[in-house]
């Protein structure tokens, strides 16, 4: 019995030498990678996204004249202008759009029959004077309004909605004060 007693001692010591041997192995494979690691200059950081704020640019004026041209088009063609949606630097929560100058709003047209079936309502302030008016009634009294009221629905209604409708300047006929500002006509590609 004595002998079987010596094998297994001996079986014992060899798995160990094998076992100690495989581990210098890996300890010295370990450090040839953290070597490279250290080694190797990291990247320099691609793709950082930044936020334009107003104060880095410097705004566009345009002029849109609505002489034979349907209400909501151009009423949408604006607001997107004064947003700055069609701007690669466009954040929903910052003013980077343009001015836009509004000419001709007397002729512009509304399709159907929304002259006479549109109708536009405010409030004096007073209990019970909520005062109604149609489309045609005002086109011909306050043009500029139908186009303010078509654009200011379409921006944000909050805090930055009231700064940017600021930049739209809107009048009944082809005459505006702005012509020191050099705008440019705007079109569908535009802004």
């Amino acid at each position: 019995m004595a002998k079987a007693t010596k094998k297994k001692v001996s079986s014992k010591k060899k798995t160990k030498k094998k076992t100690a041997s495989k581990s210098k192995k890996k300890v010295t494979k370990k450090k040839k990678v953290s070597a490279k690691n250290q080694a190797a200059p990291r990247p320099p950081l691609v793709g950082k996204t930044t936020i334009k704020t107003p104060a880095d640019r410097t705004p566009n004026w345009y002029i849109v004249d609505l002489k034979d041209t349907t209400l909501g088009h151009a009423a949408t063609l604006i607001a997107n202008t004064l947003r700055g949606k069609k701007k690669a630097e466009f954040h929903p929560s910052q003013d980077l759009g343009d001015f836009v100058i509004v000419v001709n709003a007397s002729k512009l047209k509304l399709s159907g029959k929304k002259l006479q079936d549109k109708t536009y309502y405010w409030h004096t302030g007073y209990m019970g004077h909520l005062r109604q008016t149609n489309a045609e009634k005002l086109l011909q009294k306050h043009p500029e309004r139908l186009v303010e009221e078509a654009v200011k629905g379409m921006l944000p209604h909050n805090r930055l909605g009231r700064k940017q409708i600021r930049k739209l300047f809107v009048y009944a006929d082809a005459e505006h004060p702005h012509k020191a500002n050099k705008p440019q006509p705007l079109t569908n590609g535009a802004s």
